[in-house]
């Protein structure tokens, strides 16, 4: 029997294609996870707030209603668009704080 055979040969070239494509998933999640990290780092610098999930989370949520708040003005709705309004500027100010 020969010690480096037809199959030896086949699952080294597999393995060898399957590990560069796991070094080249992982490279490009790593580059994607630590730009949306430094995304966050320096928009929470910028406004002012810590850089936690929370504080990202209150900030879409306050930026949300102040979309849903534009909409409903544009609509017509103008009780519902200064109430949506005023609520998302008062969560935004508190974050922001």
């Amino acid at each position: 029997m020969q010690a480096n055979g037809f199959f030896s040969e086949a699952g080294q070239v597999i393995g060898d294609l399957i590990r560069a494509v796991v070094e080249f998933l992982l490279a490009i999640f790593t580059n994607f996870f630590g730009a949306l990290e430094d995304f966050v780092d320096g928009l929470s610098r910028s406004l002012g707030v810590n850089a936690s999930f929370f504080s990202i989370l209150v900030l879409l949520i306050g930026l949300w209603l102040l979309w849903r708040g534009v909409r409903a003005l544009l609509r017509g709705s103008l009780l519902g668009a200064i109430v949506r309004i005023v609520l998302a500027l008062i969560i935004l100010s508190w974050l922001m704080v």
